[in-house]
């Protein structure tokens, strides 16, 4: 924390253009929805409809989407996904997150790196949160998503920085 510059608070967000559309994940709720799914996979593959589609399945880690951009292995640009091709430029309230890192150690990197995954709140730190929120009669957030997504778009990066916020890659 030392070694960190601080900043005013902004007045709002600077927009930013994804190099990469930043597409939503679909949810599926029942047997029937990946039936209908792999159904019009198939027809968009061409192929029969008895033909095996190997699926991977796993839980969503439900928070706010980001992209982190690394040039040269360091850690210099992270997005909110906004509308998919333009989000909120949120560097300094990543840069708060330990789970994120600024530079990567690995000696081979590439030029430029993005990474794309979830600013989310564990079940517990929510909870802390919301206590301190009751307590202090602020307005306490309904979920831990909304929670995540109120934390990493806050003007003053400081209020970021004391939630307990995390990244999923």
């Amino acid at each position: 924390p030392s070694q960190r510059v601080g900043v005013s608070v902004r007045g709002a967000f600077s927009k930013i253009q994804h190099a990469q559309p930043m597409l939503s994940l679909d949810n599926a709720f029942s047997s029937t929805d990946v039936t209908d799914f792999v159904s019009r996979l198939r027809r968009f593959l061409g192929l029969l409809e008895d033909t095996p589609v190997e699926l991977i399945a796993e839980p969503k880690v439900d928070g706010l989407s980001a992209s982190l951009r690394y040039e040269n292995g360091v850690f210099v640009l992270g997005a909110t996904r906004g509308d998919g091709t333009e989000g909120e430029d949120v560097t300094a309230n990543l840069l708060t997150i330990d789970d994120i890192p600024k530079k990567l150690n690995e000696s081979d990197v590439r030029k430029v790196l993005e990474v794309r995954g979830e600013v989310y709140m564990k079940k517990d730190d929510f909870h802390h949160l919301n206590e301190i929120r009751a307590r202090s009669d602020e307005p306490v957030f309904s979920n831990p998503r909304n929670a995540a997504a109120g934390s990493l778009r806050q003007l003053d990066y400081s209020i970021t920085d004391g939630r307990r916020l995390h990244f999923f890659a």
